[in-house]
């Protein structure tokens, strides 16, 4: 439980706060008011900048920017700095093929697959974006049908890439 405060030690100390001001050394006093004594502010008249709100739109292109930078690892590719794509050597012929997806390590990725992982998350949510489109009843038929069309058919294409992404990646895994 907290202690109860005095408010006879409470007024004292702001009297003695108060008598302090006043009982300053003469000296200090003089160092610190006499060479500003002449001075005066001047009077400025500022014009408090006006900033205007960004708008939506802005908004949500930052926000989808920062999204695609976030799931796509963009942190990760900054620190560890992988190779943009990674190489194997087909045993068959002995030629060097280009390999996109870093198989067998989920912690780990080439430059190339976290970007098309991170387009592939975002053209999902642009297709959820569009699928509430659709539902707007002050739009034209034939553009809420148009609307829900592209938002079905991203929506299918992120997640079957997404799902095909993640098999090669790790293989064996969802069957």
């Amino acid at each position: 439980m907290a202690p109860k405060a005095d408010t006879q030690s409470a007024g004292a100390v702001a009297a003695a706060d108060a008598s302090s001001q006043f009982s300053m050394d003469p000296l200090f006093h003089i160092l610190k008011v006499v060479p500003y004594s002449f001075l005066r502010a001047p009077r400025l008249r500022l014009k408090i900048p006006s900033v205007s709100l960004p708008s939506a739109m802005t908004v949500f292109s930052l926000v989808l920017l920062t999204y695609f930078m976030v799931v796509s690892g963009f942190v990760y590719d900054v620190i560890v700095e992988p190779p943009g794509i990674g190489s194997t050597q087909d045993p068959a012929t002995g030629a060097v093929r280009p390999v996109v997806f870093l198989p067998g390590r989920v912690n780990g990725q080439y430059i190339i697959e976290g970007l098309s992982s991170g387009f592939m998350f975002v053209l999902g949510g642009i297709g959820i974006v569009l699928l509430d489109l659709a539902l707007d009843k002050n739009r034209a038929r034939s553009v809420k049908v148009s609307y829900a069309i592209a938002g079905i058919s991203s929506v299918v294409i992120a997640y079957v890439m997404t799902t095909l992404f993640i098999r090669i990646k790790i293989p064996g895994y969802l069957r």
